[in-house]
């Protein structure tokens, strides 16, 4: 792949040691989100630790996106852009990877922001603890509207933990689940060494960086976790990202249940109850939404068409295990699984169809109902 990079001097003030040896590399993707770009580079600039590289991969973007970059780079030494063609976030994150120089690595998205704080005081709980993974809460950032400030936020956090070998952190993973901590690579910090030990890169596939996170954890031995939240998930629900159907949504959450299966069969977890129970929870949960997703009015399908791919997708054995298995939080929860128990489609369509109206015209309470299902 061709690709470009912006140079500099490496002697400006506090460049060169810091430039060839990092504490901290952080990766941050970028297309199309001129908006705010800006605003995720100056939040990596306020941090009161300074000694990073911040690594950034315009992946052939079409709007003032790489100009920004660009511009912001020319004035901190700190800062390297690569320029390519547009080839996804997993080439661009691994392009990134094959260029760190830090002893940690943080992957950031281009959208969102990060408290000052964050990187110094992950950085010193890895160097105390020798760990191979330092894990901290986060906030979700939900926004109603385009051009508005009206938002919900809602954290994501578990009570701070050092995990000292495999067998504490694998019993006890499932609460990290639950709180959807071991999901996304931007609330971690990652050991480069590991890392690069395992030759581990982004897989070329939707939700790139779950599997990614899967694949670092799977043996992993020492675990830092932290009750402090200090990155900002931005999260959009604007009429037209709310109005989208997505046509292979069913068969990626099916890829993503399998990913969940392996994980707690190497563990020897697969009769854990309550890491089973984590597991099926969510895929019924997902399975929800995946009936919402052919509720949508955009989805090209006749109503009996929608009905009959409900009736297939709950009907199958992993969705009538996890809909036994699981133990719903809500009694919201509880009433949309009844349909998938009883394999009863036209109940489940008329309850999706009720979801994708109120996630339509109403964000608002759909954030807030799935912030606490």
């Amino acid at each position: 792949m061709m690709w470009q990079i912006g140079c500099k001097n490496v002697t400006e003030a506090g460049g060169f040691m810091a430039r060839n040896n990092p504490k901290v590399s952080v990766i941050m993707p970028v297309y199309n989100v001129a908006a705010y770009v800006g605003r995720a580079i100056e939040s990596l600039q306020a941090q009161t630790m300074s000694d990073f590289e911040l690594l950034v991969i315009d992946d052939g973007s079409q709007d003032r996106s790489g100009d920004i970059c660009d511009r912001m780079a020319e004035k901190d030494v700190r800062i390297d852009v690569f320029h390519t063609p547009n080839g996804g976030a997993p080439a661009a994150r691994n392009l990134a990877l094959d260029h760190a120089r830090g002893q940690y690595v943080y992957f950031m998205d281009a959208d969102d922001w990060a408290e000052p704080s964050m990187l110094e005081e992950m950085v010193a709980l890895a160097d105390e603890q020798s760990a191979q993974l330092v894990v901290a809460g986060f906030y979700i950032d939900t926004f109603y509207a385009k051009n508005s400030n009206e938002h919900l936020s809602e954290l994501k956090s578990q009570p701070s933990c050092v995990y000292t070998t495999q067998e504490d952190f694998r019993a006890q993973a499932y609460k990290l689940f639950d709180e959807n901590l071991l999901y996304t690579p931007w609330n971690k910090l990652f050991l480069r060494a590991r890392i690069e030990e395992m030759n581990l890169r982004f897989r070329p596939t939707f939700w790139d960086d779950f599997p990614y996170v899967l694949d670092y954890i799977r043996d992993i031995d020492k675990v830092v976790v932290t009750e402090k939240a200090y990155y900002h998930f931005i999260r959009s629900r604007t009429e037209s990202e709310t109005a989208r159907w997505r046509p292979q949504m069913y068969e990626k959450r099916e890829e993503e249940h399998g990913w969940m299966l392996d994980l707690l069969e190497h563990w020897g977890l697969s009769e854990d109850a309550a890491s089973k129970e984590m597991v099926m929870r969510r895929y019924v949960e997902r399975l929800i939404g995946c009936i919402e997703n052919v509720c949508n009015p955009a989805a090209h399908l006749t109503r009996t068409q929608k009905v009959e791919a409900i009736r297939q997708m709950i009907s199958t054995p992993q969705a009538q295990e996890a809909a036994r298995v699981a133990q719903p939080h809500s009694r919201v929860m509880r009433t949309l699984i009844k349909p998938i128990m009883q394999k009863n489609a036209v109940q489940a369509y008329i309850e999706g169809s009720f979801i994708s109206l109120v996630k339509r015209h109403n964000t608002r309470i759909f954030a807030t109902l799935k912030a606490h299902r």
